[in-house]
């Protein structure tokens, strides 16, 4: 018996010893590491692939990934079959969205991303693996495999995401967030990750991304300018006309208060076809005509309904309006935007989903939701629908509206 023993205490021994030499680790050490990793983390840069399985077919984006310590962010989201390229830019001066293809600048007074986790961030899946006391743990040939809870979102939808990391600096390689179904809502796969990467101070620089991504026929006289009004509530500051100098057409469209309510009064009516002439349709003289196509939302609240719908100019581009009526009244506000440089006032920053950011503006009342899709803008504005139903309508903007 006590030979037994003591072969069966060698073994066990030799089984440890061949284990580490494998470098395999069990959950709490690979935590303690990833711990260890996050505090000490200076910088990182990444680039992959993401793909959205939220609609009919499925939406691939080309992500980039820019982190300088202690707060520089730029997230770059590309999808190049609709022609949409979207940066997100944190440096000392806030938090920007930039889209270079409407020459648009929102800034924001947000402490993004700390507040709202993005699946591509590395932090942000770190912090789920470490917080989550119920992850699952696997470990396949080249990585190490964690199931936790996908609470870092802000969608009630998602149960579940798999972080696949690799084994030999814990980089992300893989990460799937799946809904209360088990079915995959996100996919990210890494294609390059590196840890300690050096970034020119032009990187996080908000003047000099747009300039990098603007359209070839961007003139130097129409660069997009910031306001930073006093106050950060989201209302415009005294004195400041929140639009580019001599942008006088496009200052209904970028006016935070703007009387547009969701009751279909005369103010919105008023606001939107104010500018309609020959001219505003055409854009400036001799522009081609614009080719607008409504795109509507899929969804509706409960106890919602279309009142009417019409097709307006807004800010001297052609776009369409629809009011809505019952449990909640509102009004969508739809247009293709001319290549203009305008200045927003700061807002409150949305997650619209993965692919999305939204600005909401107001005073807590009449509020607004702004946000861009395949390069129609869209306000949504009502004095009673709430911002989660906010949120859902906005997600469910996917096509061509039937009129």
């Amino acid at each position: 018996m006590r030979r037994m023993a003591w072969t069966a205490a060698i073994v066990m021994v030799f089984a440890l010893v061949l284990s580490a030499c494998g470098g395999t680790k069990d959950a709490e050490s690979v935590v303690k590491d990833l711990e260890k990793y996050v505090s000490d983390m200076e910088s990182y840069q990444g680039s992959g692939t993401m793909t959205l399985h939220t609609g009919q077919q499925p939406l691939t984006y080309q992500v980039e990934v820019s982190y300088q310590s202690p707060h520089f962010y730029r997230i770059k989201l590309t999808n190049e079959e609709k022609d949409i390229t979207q940066i997100v830019l944190r440096n000392d001066d806030g938090v920007f969205v930039l889209t270079p293809k409407l020459n648009k600048v929102f800034r924001f007074q947000s402490e993004w991303p700390q507040n709202q986790g993005q699946v591509y961030l590395y932090q942000t899946l770190a912090q789920s693996i470490i917080v989550d006391n119920s992850r699952l743990f696997a470990v396949d040939e080249n990585a190490y495999v964690f199931d936790v809870m996908a609470t870092s979102y802000n969608n009630g939808s998602l149960a579940r995401q798999k972080i696949w990391l690799d084994k030999s600096d814990l980089r992300p390689v893989q990460v799937e967030v799946s809904d209360t179904n088990s079915a995959v809502v996100v996919d990210v796969k890494f294609d390059d990750f590196k840890f300690d990467a050096k970034f020119e101070p032009s990187v996080f620089q908000t003047e000099a991304n747009m300039q990098a991504e603007a359209a070839p026929s961007a003139s130097k006289d129409n660069e997009p300018t910031i306001a930073t009004p006093e106050n950060s509530d989201g209302a415009t500051a005294p004195g400041d006309d929140a639009t580019a100098p001599g942008d006088d057409e496009a200052a209904a469209e970028d006016d935070p208060d703007s009387k547009v309510d969701g009751s279909g009064n005369d103010d919105a009516d008023n606001e939107a076809t104010g500018a309609e002439d020959e001219d505003a349709a055409t854009g400036a003289e001799g522009d081609e005509p614009i080719d607008f196509v409504a795109m509507g939302p899929d969804y509706l609240p409960e106890g919602v309904s279309v009142k009417d719908s019409k097709d307006i100019v807004f800010g001297g581009s052609p776009g369409m309006m629809t009011q809505y009526e019952g449990t909640y009244s509102y009004t969508l506000i739809q247009t293709m935007p001319k290549d203009i440089a305008t200045t927003l006032v700061p807002g409150r920053i949305v997650d619209l989903g993965f692919d999305n950011i939204g600005e909401m503006t107001g005073d807590g009342q009449l509020m607004t939701l702004t946000w861009t899709y395949e390069g129609h803008q869209f306000r949504l504005t009502s004095d009673n629908l709430p911002e989660s139903e906010m949120i859902n309508v906005a997600q469910s903007v996917q096509g061509e509206m039937a009129k």
